[in-house]
């Protein structure tokens, strides 16, 4: 079944190069049914930025839909589209999630995000990058705050400095790599006592964005004093999404349901 695309930016997308479908951010609702507002979680598939990965979306949705949490899956702008062309798609997208809040029977106080690889230097942007809503807005939208309540981050892209993922940086910030935006974008260096709960896991031996990445944005959650909880798998390839053929890491997504039941996120 063809679940339905709704546009980020209906009236017209910002910076767009073009009017092909790949210039049209959109965000596909994965809504629960629920006597009570449900929880809600947006998810940023991986893919350097170059591309997003089916199977970090749909059935990431799905298993959070299991979970009694209401999902949705955005497929925000990747390259030729730099910084902030996905900041400001996943920022609308979960002001859109909490502007139809009562429509779609989500809390707007329980609105997270969860991203893989570059989708979660995506959502660790989005949880270190936010403002609270612009109150005079002409767009009602405009007038939601982008701060996700928490964050989930699977083998996350998180520096731009050492230990960097180079296509993720390159096809973000362009070639020349402007030193400030390496440093804004580096977000292990944007955790302060405000950045969301977050839940993170990586395996030891990624080859592609190395474990370093989100050991050191858990170590900034812990200087700030931010909960989070960090799994680490002695080996695995990057990419696992659920991961379900790989002996070890299977269990990321058990561990994360009861992590997200602890926040009052999952039934």
């Amino acid at each position: 079944m063809e679940r339905e695309r709704l546009l980020l930016w209906p009236e017209g997308t910002p910076n767009a190069l073009g009017e092909e479908a790949e210039d049209k951010p959109t965000l596909v609702p994965y809504l629960i049914e629920s006597k009570e507002p449900a929880a809600a979680v947006v998810v940023c598939p991986g893919g350097g930025y170059a591309r997003r990965a089916d199977h970090e979306g749909e059935p990431i949705a799905l298993w959070l839909n299991s979970l009694g949490i209401s999902a949705f899956v955005v497929h925000y702008r990747v390259a030729p589209y730099q910084h902030p062309n996905p900041l400001s798609d996943a920022q609308k997208a979960i002001r859109m999630v909490r502007h139809n809040a009562a429509e779609w029977n989500i809390d707007p106080q329980r609105v997270g995000i969860l991203g893989f690889s570059a989708g979660g230097h995506l959502a660790s942007s989005a949880g270190t990058h936010y403002d609270l809503g612009q109150a005079d807005a002409a767009d009602p939208i405009e007038r939601q705050s982008c701060r996700p309540d928490l964050l989930v981050l699977c083998y996350p892209v998180i520096t731009f400095g050492e230990h960097a993922h180079a296509g993720s940086r390159r096809n973000l910030l362009g070639e020349s790599e402007p030193a400030e935006l390496v440093e804004l974008l580096s977000s292990e260096k944007q955790v302060t006592a405000d950045t969301p709960p977050t839940f993170l896991w990586h395996t030891a031996d990624d080859a592609s964005v190395p474990v370093e990445n989100a050991l050191m944005f858990a170590a900034a959650l812990r200087r700030h004093g931010v909960p989070f909880d960090l799994h680490v798998y002695e080996s695995g390839r990057h990419g696992l999404g659920l991961a379900k053929e790989h002996a070890e890491a299977s269990t990321w997504p058990e561990l994360c349901g009861r992590w997200l039941k602890k926040h009052g996120f999952a039934g």
